[in-house]
C-alpha cells in the first residue's frame, strides 16, 4: 500500500494545487456551457442571434479548447503538482515558477476566450490559437516541465512512482507536439501561415491532434488514475509490473496512430495503413491499463455501494476501456469508410472526453479538495451521488444518440440507386439526424447540471469551518 503521508517537517505547496483545482471546476462549467449552446445551435440555428462571434464555427473551437486545455489541463496541473509532492515526499521545486504556470495558463485561457470568437484562428484542430499565444503556451509548458522534473530530482524517496512516469511522458511529448505543429510564418500580429503545406501539413497536424488525445487526454489522466484509484479504494494497485508494461507499451505505440485520421485522403496509402496497424496494436496496452485500474478494487468491491467518488473513478475506467476498443475499430479502413465525417466520430470522442477524462477528473477532485482545504470529506456525499448519475446518464444519452446518428448518416451517404445516383441528398441525412441532435443536447444538459451541483458542493466544502466535515467511516482507510 502506498504510504504518501506527509513526512515530518515537510511543507507541501498546496496553494498552486488549490488554485488549479478550483479553476478546473470553473472552466469545466464554462467549456461545457459553450458545448451545450453549440449542440442547441445545430437544432435551433437562430441561437447564434445573427452575431458573428456567436456562430457555431467560432464557438466550436472555443468549446474544444476550453474543455481540453482549460478544464482538462488545469486538472492535470493540479493533480500532477499534488501527486509529485506526495509520492516524492518533498515540496515543489521553484514555487515562484509554479505560481507563474498558474497565472500564465489562466492568461492563455482568457486570450483564447477573446480571440477565438473574434475569428482569429490557424484553422488547425486543437491548435487553433494564433502564434503569439502559441509562444506563451510553450513558455508556460517549459516552466511546468522545470517545476515537475525539478521536484522529482530533489525527491527524498528512492523510487519514482508510476503515476509520475505517465505525467512526465505527457509533459515532454505535449511540448514536442505543440512546438513542432505550431511552427508558422507570422504575417501580422494575429495572422500566420503554417510552415508546412499540403499533405505534410495534414500529417503533422494529426500527429499532433491524435497525440494530444494520446498523451494529454490519456497518459496524463492515467497518471491521475494510478494515484487516486488506489487511494480512494484503500488498496494497492493490482499489478505494479503491469503498470510499467502498460506505460512503455502505451508511449511507444501511441505516437504512430495519427494517420488513421487521414484515411482516404492524399496521404500515401502505406502511411494510412501504418496508422491503422499501430492503432489496432494500441488496443492491448490500453486495456491492460483499464484492467489494472479496475482490478485494484479486488477485495474492495463493496465500497462501490457507499462511495460515489470510487464509482466515478471506476466508471471512468469502463468508458476508457470502451472508447479504446472503439478507436482501434474505427481505425480499420473498411469501418472508417462508414464512420468518417459522421456523428459516430463525435460519439467516440465524447465517450473518451465525458466518460473517461471528465469522470476521472471529477472523481479525483472530489478526493482531492477535502485534503487541500483540511476537511475529512466533501460537504455532501448525497450530492456527489446525484452528480454521478447525472454524469453517467448524460454521457450515455450523448454517445448512444451519436452512434445511431453516425451509422445512419454513413449508410445514407453511401446508398445508391440502380442507376448509380445517390439515394439521399445531404440535407435528407441532416433532417434524419435532428432527433438525435436533440437527445445529444439533453445529454449535455444532464452533464452540465452535474457540474453545477459539483460547483455548489465544492464552494460549501471550501467555505466550511475547519473540522466541521469529519471523515465518513468508510473514508477512514484513505
Amino acid at each position: 500500500m502506498m504510504n504518501h503521508s506527509q513526512p515530518k517537517g515537510a511543507d507541501y505547496n498546496y496553494t498552486v494545487v488549490r488554485q488549479f483545482a478550483l479553476t478546473t471546476v470553473l472552466w469545466g462549467i464554462v467549456g461545457m456551457s459553450v458545448g451545450v449552446l453549440i449542440a442547441a445551435q445545430l437544432i435551433w440555428p437562430q441561437l447564434n442571434f445573427d452575431t458573428p462571434w456567436l456562430t457555431y464555427s467560432r464557438l466550436r473551437p472555443l468549446h474544444t479548447n476550453a474543455v481540453i486545455f482549460a478544464f482538462g489541463t488545469s486538472a492535470l496541473f493540479a493533480s500532477s503538482y499534488y501527486i509529485v509532492q506526495r509520492t516524492c515526499q518533498t515540496r515543489l521545486f521553484a514555487p515562484r515558477l509554479a505560481a507563474f504556470t498558474f497565472w500564465g495558463w489562466q492568461a492563455i485561457i482568457i486570450a483564447a476566450v477573446i480571440t477565438l470568437p473574434l475569428g482569429y484562428t490557424q484553422g488547425k484542430e486543437y491548435a487553433e490559437l494564433e502564434w503569439p499565444i502559441d509562444i506563451a503556451i510553450a513558455i508556460v509548458w517549459i516552466s511546468y516541465a522545470t517545476v515537475f522534473f525539478g521536484t522529482i530530482i530533489k525527491r527524498t524517496t528512492s523510487h519514482i512512482y508510476v503515476a509520475n512516469w505517465f505525467f512526465g511522458a505527457f509533459i515532454i511529448t505535449v511540448a514536442v507536439l505543440h512546438i513542432v505543429n505550431s511552427m508558422a510564418v507570422p504575417l501580422t500580429l494575429w495572422k500566420s501561415y503554417s510552415l508546412y503545406s499540403g499533405a505534410v501539413d495534414a500529417m503533422v497536424q494529426w500527429w499532433y491532434g491524435h497525440n494530444a488525445v494520446g498523451f494529454l487526454l490519456t497518459a496524463g489522466f492515467l497518471g491521475m488514475m494510478y494515484y487516486f484509484v488506489p487511494k480512494q479504494a484503500g488498496r494497492p494497485i493490482y499489478s505494479y509490473r503491469l503498470s510499467i508494461v502498460h506505460f512503455w507499451a502505451l508511449i511507444a505505440l501511441y505516437i504512430w496512430a495519427g494517420p488513421h485520421h487521414l484515411h482516404y485522403t492524399a496521404l500515401p496509402d502505406w502511411t494510412q495503413s501504418l496508422g491503422m496497424v499501430m492503432s489496432l496494436i494500441l488496443f492491448a496496452p490500453s486495456w491492460g491499463g483499464m484492467i489494472n485500474g479496475i482490478m485494484t478494487l479486488s477485495g474492495a468491491w463493496h465500497k462501490l455501494r457507499t462511495d460515489p467518488i470510487l464509482r466515478f473513478l471506476v466508471v471512468s475506467l469502463s468508458f476508457y476501456g470502451m472508447s479504446t476498443f472503439e478507436g482501434p475499430m474505427m481505425a480499420i479502413k473498411t469501418v472508417n469508410a462508414l464512420s468518417h465525417y459522421t456523428d459516430w466520430t463525435i460519439g467516440h470522442v465524447h465517450s473518451g472526453a465525458l466518460g473517461w477524462v471528465a469522470m476521472i477528473t471529477i472523481g479525483s477532485l472530489y478526493h482531492l479538495i477535502p485534503v487541500l482545504f483540511n476537511h475529512g470529506r466533501m460537504y455532501s456525499t448525497s450530492l456527489i451521488n446525484v452528480h454521478f448519475w447525472l454524469a453517467t446518464i448524460g454521457t450515455v444519452l450523448y454517445i448512444v444518440s451519436m452512434w445511431i446518428s453516425g451509422v445512419m448518416q454513413g449508410l445514407m451517404w453511401r446508398a445508391v440507386n440502380a442507376d448509380g445516383t445517390l439515394t439521399y441528398s445531404f440535407v435528407e441525412s441532416l433532417e434524419a439526424s435532428y432527433p438525435f441532435y436533440f437527445v445529444r443536447f439533453i445529454g449535455g444538459c444532464f452533464f452540465l447540471t452535474g457540474m453545477l451541483i459539483m460547483a455548489y458542493n465544492v464552494i460549501r466544502t471550501v467555505n466550511a469551518p475547519q473540522d466541521s466535515l469529519p471523515a465518513l467511516a468508510e473514508a477512514k482507510a484513505v
